[in-house]
């Protein structure tokens, strides 16, 4: 009895002076309890995805247009059959991708049969917030679309968000397809340049921007987003925001005469940018009428972007800000025939393949090259 009072008491005095944590003397622990980890809906992962890459305003505009079509997407399956089908980077298989695109290029029927699904996400959305028809959408659209949904599944795979692949069995049934590009003539640049638009400011003012973009060869984008500061020692310098994160080159490209037509506006810009630009859309429709104005109204024939199909359409309801672009790279490759030079103004990487979409080899061209043979 007295061994065991003894024994007791040890025991006592050692956890006192030790401090043992009760794990360790035999006492038993409560098991943590289990977290639960939210799973991200597809609204999180692309909203991260756009915070993570930092993309130019329209690249992250065109995601915006892949999310709100996911959400349409997903009401037209429940609306269908599907009553409990939810969209998830997880689960999406490639039957799932076909389905999407073929809901793509039904939009403009759907829009009639379901106009609720298009009340609560607008296929185009403006700041007027009207809901419209969605455009029908050919298979170059189709293609680019694709691809940024194919991009999300990468980005998603690399930062380990899944390893759900639905493009891994993925073949596309069409392809990209471009014609003859067009633009316009440098005669017909000076045409539109002299044109006298004293009678309506708002189209003398934009006919002067897109003359100015002729001269620089820029996207719109980085157009608009411009400043005084851009212009420097007599030329502009940018970087062009759509290969800003894969290739961040300073593209320069001087200032001919023509061009310094900026200084005629400066007084007229409020907002601190190089020109007075308004809105891409309304930028658009006023190209369309300076070329009818000024005559260049010729018919070209052009792939239909949405058909395919070859068809002869008026170039001024055509027009639009990338036609300044094309007739910028168009016109210096018909001189100096050397993609390259021309890529370093126009910002096009060398050996690009989407510099073939800007430039014609036409007639005249390859007749000089022929003749260059001494036989």
């Amino acid at each position: 009895m007295a061994v065991k009072l003894c024994q007791t008491f040890l025991n006592y005095c050692f956890r006192k002076v030790f401090s043992f944590p009760a794990s360790l003397i035999g006492a038993t622990k409560k098991p943590p309890k289990e977290v639960k980890v939210k799973k991200l809906s597809f609204d999180d992962i692309i909203d991260e995805f756009l915070k993570q890459k930092q993309l130019s305003e329209p690249r992250e505009r065109h995601y915006r247009v892949l999310q709100r079509a996911l959400h349409r997407f997903e009401l037209y399956q429940r609306l269908t059959g599907k009553k409990s089908y939810k969209f998830s980077f997880d689960t999406c298989k490639t039957e799932d991708v076909y389905a999407f695109e073929a809901f793509l290029r039904a939009e403009p029927e759907l829009y009639d049969q379901y106009p609720n699904i298009y009340k609560s996400f607008p296929s185009i959305t403006h700041k007027t917030h009207k809901v419209k028809r969605p455009k029908p959408r050919g298979d170059n659209y189709m293609v680019t679309f694709t691809k940024r949904f194919k991009a999300l599944f990468h980005w998603c795979h690399a930062q380990g968000i899944t390893m759900n692949n639905p493009f891994a069995k993925y073949v596309s049934a069409v392809y990209e397809k471009y014609g003859t590009p067009i633009y316009i003539k440098d005669e017909e640049v000076l045409q539109l340049a002299d044109f006298d638009f004293s009678y309506n400011k708002h189209l003398d003012t934009q006919r002067d921007i897109f003359i100015f973009q002729c001269c620089i060869g820029c996207r719109v984008g980085d157009m608009m987003k411009m400043t005084p500061a851009n212009v420097i020692n007599g030329g502009v310098e940018y970087i062009a925001s759509k290969t800003a994160e894969e290739r961040p080159e300073t593209i320069r490209v001087p200032l001919s005469d023509r061009a310094f037509i900026i200084d005629k506006h400066r007084e007229e810009v409020k907002d601190g940018r190089l020109l007075p630009f308004i809105s891409q859309q309304k930028y658009n429709e006023a190209i369309k009428e300076i070329f009818e104005a000024a005559g260049i109204t010729r018919l070209v024939t052009r792939l239909n972007p949405t058909t395919g199909i070859e068809e002869q359409v008026p170039i001024n309801t055509i027009a639009t800000s990338h036609m300044a672009r094309r007739t910028f790279v168009g016109n210096l490759y018909k001189k100096v025939k050397d993609q390259n030079l021309v890529g370093a103004l126009s910002g096009h990487s060398v050996g690009s393949k989407a510099f073939a979409r800007y430039r014609e080899i036409d007639e005249e061209m390859k007749r000089e090259l022929v003749n260059v043979m001494g036989y």
